[in-house]
């Protein structure tokens, strides 16, 4: 039996582009293949991006470099709505989970984290000790922090990178992304981009950050967590969460189409 930890990126699950639309037909898909890993006695964990349900706000109201005195009022007006947001995306992913036959638990970490990057503090516990039958969720969130900073941004990356460390038996962790198969030789939009099988943290690699939507790093961050997970976890993958099918490849015939983080 397998343990894995997913990420289904803010991007393959909602429009990123467009304040709180998200993508119900991604989430269809994602929540099947969640349910025959399950019937597969595997254990899946999850957690899942932000994408239009938390970026644009934060990108408006610079939630990511905490507190700014001459904005802090709507900054605090920000948090909480980007923190109910974040809720209802959540919610919408547990729907679909519940709709196929998936008993699921959330862990929102503006409920139990602090702190932001991947040395946040919180206690992981209540997802490592989750039942066998429940899939726990959580996600990218906005939360406390220690003054002057008050707040900030907590990446689902960095989440990936402490779970992946903390929680013992994780045989397999999988990046689902929205827009690419995997890491590319070139940004997506480059139509001369070809997918890298396995990469290497010494590998050079080019790459796109949209500021104007991403406010937690990227490309460059994935690969980052990736890299520290891959020192602890057997089989770390980014893979294209349009065809999430590829999971069930990975785990029945230990390779599938998308790029393997190794050392």
């Amino acid at each position: 039996m397998a343990h894995i930890l997913m990420k289904f990126g803010g991007g393959l699950i909602t429009t990123k582009s467009q304040m709180k639309t998200v993508d119900r037909d991604a989430i269809t898909k994602l929540s099947q293949i969640v349910s025959e890993l399950s019937r597969l006695d595997h254990k899946v964990t999850i957690v899942h991006g932000a994408g239009s349900f938390g970026h644009l706000k934060a990108k408006q109201w610079n939630i990511a470099n905490g507190a700014q005195e001459d904005i802090i009022e709507q900054q605090k007006e920000a948090v909480i709505s980007i923190r109910e947001d974040m809720l209802e995306l959540n919610t919408e992913v547990c729907k679909s989970f519940s709709n196929h036959n998936i008993e699921c638990q959330s862990f929102p970490p503006s409920d139990w984290a602090s702190e932001v990057g991947a040395d946040f503090v919180g206690d992981l516990s209540p997802i490592e000790n989750s039942s066998e039958d429940v899939v726990p969720i959580t996600f990218g969130d906005v939360v406390d922090c220690s003054p002057p900073k008050l707040f900030g941004i907590l990446s689902g990356d960095d989440l990936m990178v402490r779970i992946g460390k903390e929680i013992p038996g994780i045989t397999h962790c999988i990046f689902l992304l929205g827009d690419t198969e995997g890491l590319l030789s070139a940004p997506p939009s480059n139509p001369n981009a070809s997918l890298i099988p396995m990469w290497s943290k010494e590998q050079e690699v080019s790459g796109e950050h949209d500021t104007s939507q991403d406010v937690t790093g990227g490309i460059f961050l994935k690969l980052e967590s990736a890299s520290i997970i891959s020192k602890v976890v057997p089989n770390v993958w980014f893979i294209d969460g349009r065809k999430p099918e590829r999971v069930l490849e990975l785990l029945t015939t230990g390779t599938t189409r998308g790029t393997q983080i190794v050392q």
